[in-house]
């Protein structure tokens, strides 16, 4: 197959619309649905992003896409009892690659609604029953076991989109892409982001254990299919908050910090004993979870909305046990697809329980950046590997 119609652009009105190749086949098999544009975008950007998750860690890799951006990305790393009851996971048979799509999907699942998901291997039963429940457009992977293609082809009443795609498929060194009919034309960041890029330790601190590796390769992958600019925190083999496409940095950080925030939060012993609805539908779960620890309790608790939600109800989460909540968390790791002009990025990031972080440096003020890191006792690795994507 050289080409597949499309039924329109980004929007409605964009038409004709289509995917092709200009030699050769294309590298990819629609086994079901009808894929749009921005379909595609978000799953040729997130299999690139497990691809490398998979090659850097030697994990399996799962991604949750939306607009292009990752919502969460992580490896499958095994789940104990409480990410089963965050994540919606709970009696189920696991694999590692279902873990790592609990991981991804759970990262942030307010913009995980309406997913693209990536798998960087074949699809097995386990995966797709944890997917089937769930909001979500379409997949891409390298193959689907029978019985877990079976499974998905039944999501939305049969419409759900199911891509594989040829995992032996390399492109072009050179890509490119028109914008108001001007051609731009680059090589391919084909930049491979391994241990390497963290030998360069700048802060008195340089104690980087192999698990804050871990998770700081899984940030700067996630960023390198980010769109930028971009901040990314991750834990425990997971992107627990991506900041993507803020005009200023700190605003990455501070974006990224409060999704990061909500994933601690959410693991609360007063968010995990909510009284919840019966079948509540996933999405009002969500909802409903999100507004109760992020400070807009009042949405699901004040003038008797809380009856749309809980059986009784609950106890508000207040400030101070929040704050009591987060102050035990040090050990995140956090990324960012350029340098830290100012110190004030670390010290937003350190309330949030960052301990580690990765960026390029080359900052005029690498100097005040780095004193930052030593007063709150980080551990930071100039990479000098800028990882902006457009």
């Amino acid at each position: 197959m050289k080409e597949f119609q499309l039924k329109y652009g980004c929007n409605p009105n964009q038409q004709p619309s289509r995917i092709f190749m200009e030699a050769g086949e294309l590298p990819i098999e629609v086994l079901n649905g009808r894929p749009g544009y921005i379909n595609f975008l978000d799953a040729l950007n997130a299999w690139q992003l497990v691809r490398e998750l998979r090659e850097a860690t030697g994990l399996p890799a799962a991604a949750s896409f939306k607009h292009v951006s990752p919502a969460g990305a992580a490896v499958g790393e095994p789940l104990n009892e409480t990410l089963r009851r965050v994540y919606r996971a709970q009696g189920m048979a696991l694999s590692p690659l279902a873990c790592a799509y609990a991981r991804a999907r759970g990262s942030d699942r307010m913009s995980s609604f309406g997913d693209w998901i990536a798998l960087s291997e074949p699809c097995d039963l386990p995966t797709a029953l944890l997917i089937q429940p769930e909001v979500s457009d379409g997949i891409i992977a390298p193959g689907y076991a029978p019985e877990a293609l079976e499974a998905l082809k039944a999501k939305r009443k049969g419409a759900y989109s199911v891509v594989a795609i040829d995992p032996a498929y390399t492109p072009a060194p050179i890509e490119r892409k028109q914008l108001f009919g001007v051609s731009f034309e680059q090589g391919r960041n084909e930049v491979k982001i391994d241990g390497a890029w963290l030998e360069k330790l700048v802060t008195r601190n340089t104690c980087l254990p192999a698990s804050a590796r871990r998770d700081l390769l899984i940030a700067l992958i996630t960023l390198k299919y980010t769109q930028s600019n971009s901040v990314c925190y991750a834990k425990d083999g997971q992107t627990i908050g991506v900041g993507a496409g803020q005009q200023s940095r700190i605003h990455c950080t501070r974006l990224a910090g409060d999704k990061a925030d909500i994933w601690h939060l959410r693991q609360h012993p007063k968010a995990l004993a909510l009284p919840f609805l019966p079948h509540l539908p996933r999405p009002v779960y969500d909802t409903a979870m999100d507004l109760y620890v992020s400070g807009h309790e009042a949405d699901v608790l004040g003038d008797g909305k809380w009856q749309g939600y809980f059986t009784s109800k609950p106890e508000a989460l207040s400030f101070e046990e929040k704050q009591a909540w987060l102050s035990q968390f040090h050990d995140v790791a956090l990324g960012s697809d350029a340098f830290f002009p100012f110190g004030d990025n670390l010290e937003r990031a350190a309330r949030s329980g960052v301990r580690y972080i990765a960026q390029p440096g080359g900052s005029i003020r690498d100097g005040q950046v780095i004193e930052t890191a030593d007063q709150l006792d980080m551990v930071m690795a100039f990479t000098g590997l800028r990882l902006f994507h457009h």
